[in-house]
């Protein structure tokens, strides 16, 4: 008998359908009617002149649309796409092809990931345009205001989505681990966004954590800031905004965080699953 052996050709098309699927599902016209969005609102501009504090305004509108709709996209879509397979009884079918459980979780994460990488791209591409399209007419009214050239730094504008993009890729692996075990999409969802939160208040404990007497509470704190990721780590959107240059040990530094998250997160999701009656 032949041993079956683990394959990243059967994760490409796990990944590659669970892309497609989303694709023809709803999230799609989702990231169209986002992307619109942002482009109408940049008319809302066109009669203003607030000078260089207009485009800080609009890379930080644009920078909060990313961050919202990007986690409620990767909560969504990740549960949404899980329990899909699971309530059609289609995982039933996939895991008896042989298809190992970790193969469909690494599939579903890469594919999740992918929409996630054109959502990012999408409205970073957008934001940059808008950003460059009012900075120019900004320069005719006031070319003093720039004798020193733009004062947008668009490589950095690119390089915040990329790690907005990481961070969307740890809650998708956080968003599998809560599916994994979970019975429901609405649970799944709903304790994701509680993680969410978590992530994102997370350093509060971790300043907390050492100003505390009790070795007992330390130990808690430490626990809980070493579990759930540090989201403030990928707020870079204020250096940006204001033409600060983001320094590249920084920036490896954080993809070397997120790598970290990503895979210890869906590993988790491997071992939860492995155990779930389906």
């Amino acid at each position: 008998m032949k041993k079956v052996m683990f394959s990243p050709d059967r994760i490409k098309v796990i990944a590659k359908n669970t892309f497609l699927e989303a694709v023809r599902q709803k999230f799609f016209g989702f990231l169209v009617v986002i992307a619109l969005g942002i482009i109408a609102s940049s008319q809302v501009f066109r009669d203003f002149n607030f000078g260089a504090p207009e485009l800080k305004f609009i890379a930080d509108f644009g920078f909060g649309a990313i961050v919202l709709f990007g986690s409620v996209l990767a909560i969504v879509a990740t549960a949404q796409l899980f329990f899909s397979e699971i309530e059609n009884k289609t995982a039933i079918t996939i895991l008896a092809k042989p298809v190992f459980r970790s193969e469909f979780i690494f599939g579903k994460f890469i594919g999740v990931s992918a929409l996630l990488l054109v959502f990012t791209a999408m409205m970073t591409v957008i934001l940059a345009v808008l950003l460059f399209w009012r900075e120019s007419a900004l320069m005719e009214i006031d070319p003093e205001g720039f004798e020193a050239g733009r004062m947008v730094a668009y490589a950095d504008v690119f390089l915040y989505g990329l790690v907005q993009w990481l961070k969307f890729s740890i809650l998708c692996g956080i968003t599998m681990v809560i599916a994994s075990f979970s019975n429901t999409n609405l649970y799944s969802v709903i304790l994701s966004f509680v993680v969410l939160l978590i992530c994102h208040l997370q350093y509060l404990a971790r300043d907390a954590w050492t100003q505390m007497d009790f070795a007992l509470v330390q130990v808690a704190v430490f626990m809980l800031a070493t579990v759930f990721p540090n989201f403030q780590v990928f707020n870079i959107g204020d250096q940006v905004a204001l033409g600060e240059s983001i320094p590249i040990g920084l920036t490896v530094r954080i993809i070397g965080y997120a790598l970290a998250y990503v895979v210890v997160f869906n590993l988790l999701a491997v071992f939860s699953f492995r155990k779930r009656e389906i």
